[in-house]
């Protein structure tokens, strides 16, 4: 009979074997708590695997002591029991443990307003940004140590956006002291309506209340802009582009320019302004920006053409029409929001970009910009040199920038490098 099974070859390499030992089983009592854990500092979450990310997901985690409520700071503790750090603990949260403090030390509340001190001083003393502007962050959440709050500084108001409970729950306590810190005096919170209804959070009960604010005008190198947070994106002005806002305006003088997407019209103006750029053609598809760019401009009494049009829309019409210009800037929004729609962010990115080089000279600056965090800054380049190559063209890549120092990220938490800039001269 045709036996069609392979003959076993006495040559052939045997199976790896893993010298590793087997993962020890955790001892535990009748009730599911680990074994010793009444040793340990309460309230407690004990984890399955090790992981440095400040995110912890529920399949991560493992036995829960009975005191762990919503929004307290418990300690954590590792596989083998022992202490590993501390985090905010929200069971009903899609990251039900955020860790704030990695380490064999007890932590507390005071470890926690130590982080914001060392926050508030790095910019202000190690970074010295008041010498350049009174826009800038403040505390940038996991980075530094404060899972789920954003703090930005706009002149005398900070400017919070809160996502977790944990640090909602501390906001009475630590406003008086961010304001005493920081030299300001107002302040407004946002909270994201889904995430407040996930993490539990009541946003009818404001904490400390604050003299109402609207519109504030801020500097930065020598520019004013208005910050209207009636009508802005988040936190109301991207002071995250500070630096490269700079550095594009020293790269275009005489230029014509093109900044798509431009939002409040902070690197048009700086462009203009600063870099003595020739016409400065600047669009974006939400009129209440377009409306805010024009006051900044007619503040710094800088003539630009600002146009209310979709940036995709826009610039196929400069396409179709033959217009080139010195220096494109692209800046649009996130345009991955989630996993699911990765793929969709993808092609809007590739075409954005593509419309882009079609409106730039050979030889012209090319400066594109992305904040989605799940693209990562070399996937992000590789979507920018396929959409050259399409053309058949070339860049001169320069540099990849990122935000200012003071949005720094983790370096166990890579998703938090959001920002990215590309710049390069487009052959």
């Amino acid at each position: 009979m045709y036996n069609d099974k392979k003959p076993f070859r006495r040559d052939s390499r045997p199976p790896r074997r893993d010298n590793t030992p087997p993962a020890r089983k955790r001892l535990t009592y009748r009730d599911g708590t680990p074994l010793g854990s009444e040793a340990w500092i309460s309230p407690w979450v004990e984890l399955k695997y090790f992981s440095y990310n400040p995110a912890v997901f529920p399949r991560m985690i493992g036995a829960i002591s009975p005191e762990a409520g919503p929004g307290e700071l418990v300690h954590v503790y590792d596989k083998n029991g022992e202490l590993f750090g501390a985090g905010f603990w929200n069971e009903p949260s899609r990251t039900p443990l955020r860790m704030v403090y990695h380490g064999k030390d007890a932590f507390s509340e005071t470890g926690l307003d130590k982080a914001i001190a060392a926050a508030v001083r790095l910019r202000r003393e190690v970074l010295r940004l008041d010498e350049t502007t009174n826009a800038y962050r403040v505390i940038h959440g996991d980075s530094d140590g404060i899972g789920g709050l954003i703090v930005d500084r706009y002149a005398d108001v900070l400017s919070l956006e809160v996502s977790t409970l944990g640090a909602w729950q501390r906001l009475e306590r630590w406003l008086p002291m961010l304001h005493k810190l920081c030299g300001t005096s107002r302040h407004v919170i946002q909270v994201d309506e889904d995430i407040a209804r996930m993490e539990g959070i009541d946003v009818r009960n404001l904490p400390c209340p604050s003299a109402p604010v609207r519109i504030v005008k801020i500097h930065e190198n020598g520019i004013t802009y208005e910050v209207d947070f009636a009508q802005g994106h988040k936190t109301g002005f991207f002071c995250d582009q500070r630096d490269n806002r700079l550095k594009f305006s020293t790269m275009v003088k005489g230029a014509s320019v093109l900044d798509l997407c431009c939002y409040s019209g902070g690197f048009s103006i700086a462009a203009k302004m600063l870099g003595e750029a020739g016409d400065v053609t600047a669009v974006d598809l939400d009129e209440k920006a377009i409306a805010m760019a024009k006051r900044n401009a007619n503040i710094n009494n800088q003539r630009i053409n600002f146009v209310h049009a979709d940036a995709f829309v826009y610039a196929r019409q400069m396409v179709r029409n033959g217009t080139l210009f010195d220096a494109v800037l692209l800046d649009p929004p996130k345009f991955i929001i989630g996993r699911d729609g990765y793929d969709e962010g993808i092609k809007k990115y590739h075409d954005l970009n593509m419309l882009g080089l079609q409106c730039l000279r050979p030889g012209g600056l090319f400066v594109t910009c992305s904040c989605s965090g799940l693209l990562t800054p070399s996937d992000f380049e590789r979507v920018i040199i396929k959409a050259a190559q399409r053309q058949g063209r070339k860049l001169q890549i320069m540099a990849m920038t990122g935000p200012g120092w003071d949005h720094p990220f983790l370096s166990t938490y890579p998703e938090g490098r959001y920002l990215k800039v590309l710049w390069a001269i487009a052959l």
